[in-house]
């Protein structure tokens, strides 16, 4: 039986940290996986999603789930050559979630600053799939506090060629640990502790070590530093590819490729 490629990988909304975009179906041509999970996906109100454009593009189905309202603002004109604004400049940021009321920073970067277009939609996750997909489902996991986004995760149930049972492919992006995303994790492994052959990708905005501790039982099949893309040297793993028991792996790696603030991770499983 052939292996099944499954891939994971955080859009950032399709821009840079200014909000110039970059090329999102080119980089998911070249991540070229059999079923790929995306985080930050955007849908601009009114047009079709970002998720859509990269399954009409590359022949997947696809399944959505919207996690928080945001905004795209236009770069500056006097950008440079970096990705993005220096760490402690989020308000300049190109992508923005929503939030009740904008903070000190935010009133400080409009006042007086000419005005910039601003394209508003949702922030969502989404599975893409070119194997047959049986049925989708999602777990709802709530909002925590200090977190703008309601998160959640698709459940895909995937037919593979040759295999006595489908694979389940579990796509999500998590909060932060200091947000109390332990809480969500935990949710999660007991929401998926009957499913066996079963894979858990996403942004998890969590190290390796720590993860394996909230989610026994579950290995990592992918290895190395995704965050951020940015820089000559990334500092950490959050993106993650996970299996259970029933799931072998036959290789992961992390993807060298620009545009995100993530690199893209994948690996070729077996059942």
């Amino acid at each position: 039986m052939p292996p099944v490629v499954v891939a994971s990988y955080n859009v950032h909304g399709g821009v840079d940290g200014w909000g110039r975009p970059f090329d999102v179906v080119g980089t998911c041509r070249r991540i070229d996986a059999d079923v790929l999970v995306l985080q930050e996906s955007w849908a601009s109100d009114g047009q079709a999603t970002m998720a859509e454009r990269v399954a009409a593009e590359l022949g997947y189905a696809v399944t959505e789930l919207t996690l928080a309202r945001g905004r795209i603002v236009a770069p500056r004109a006097d950008v440079g050559t970096r990705w993005g604004p220096r760490p402690w400049a989020r308000n300049a940021y190109g992508l923005r979630l929503e939030r009740r009321h904008p903070g000190p920073g935010e009133r400080r970067a409009h006042r007086g600053a000419p005005p910039r277009a601003i394209e508003h939609g949702e922030w969502r996750i989404a599975v893409l799939s070119r194997l047959g997909v049986r049925r989708t489902s999602t777990i709802r996991l709530g909002q925590l506090d200090g977190d703008p986004a309601r998160r959640g995760a698709i459940v895909a149930e995937i037919a593979v060629p040759g295999a006595a049972r489908d694979l389940r492919v579990v796509g999500t992006h998590l909060a932060h640990l200091s947000q109390g995303s332990p809480r969500h994790i935990a949710a999660l492994r007991r929401e998926l502790a009957s499913s066996d052959p079963c894979v858990l990708a996403g942004d998890m905005n969590m190290w390796g070590p720590p993860l394996s501790l909230l989610l026994p039982g579950w290995s990592r099949a992918v290895r190395g530093r995704t965050w951020p893309a940015w820089t000559r040297w990334p500092l950490a793993q959050s993106d993650h590819i996970l299996v259970t028991n029933a799931v072998g792996t036959e290789g992961g790696e992390v993807l060298a490729i620009p545009g995100s603030d993530h690199f893209p991770v994948r690996a070729r499983l077996v059942i």
